[in-house]
């Protein structure tokens, strides 16, 4: 056995004695995976990693990749888009004024409070955005138009089920 594998090996009997005797590491080591867990988690991953993929094919920082995304939704004061990004006031206004200056989004005045603004996506900013993600767009229409009825019913509430249990960490 090498020295390097001799540490790993005492480092690993040293620490998992001690974590066996937390309750959230014996929980979570005695938890049975599964595929249906194993491919939700892997799709998370997969989830959370095309943001920023998506703004490099399309030349634009994470940051304004996300705010593009939640405008496409429903526009959205730049206070608002701070809160989702998890960054300051400034620095979300900073990230509108870059995509504003490409044409990406356009400021607004809010529907009911005239002191107020709203940002909201371009014709040019949602067809960037979709045209990057039509592909995938047409294979999650393929893949759900090849479940049955009861199979769609079962996907439904899996994974409303499962987006509830995600949303408790927000």
């Amino acid at each position: 056995m090498s020295e390097r594998s001799t540490q790993e090996s005492a480092r690993h009997t040293l620490v998992q004695p001690e974590a066996e005797r937390l309750p959230h590491s014996r929980w979570v080591g005695s938890w049975e995976r599964s595929q249906t867990l194993d491919a939700l988690r892997s799709l998370l991953d997969t989830s959370r990693r095309a943001t920023p993929a998506l703004a490099r094919r399309a030349d634009l920082s994470h940051s304004e990749a996300a705010v593009l995304e939640h405008v496409m939704d429903e526009p959205a004061g730049p206070t608002e888009l701070a809160q989702r990004l998890g960054v300051t006031s400034a620095a979300a206004s900073g990230i509108v004024d870059r995509l504003v200056a490409r044409g990406h989004v356009a400021r607004e005045p809010h529907p009911s409070d005239r002191r107020r603004t709203v940002v909201v996506a371009t014709d040019s900013g949602r067809e960037e955005m979709l045209g990057h993600l039509m592909p995938m767009f047409a294979d999650l229409a393929r893949l759900d138009q090849e479940l049955s009825p009861q199979e769609r019913d079962v996907v439904l509430r899996f994974l409303t089920a499962a987006e509830r249990a995600v949303s408790r960490l927000l």
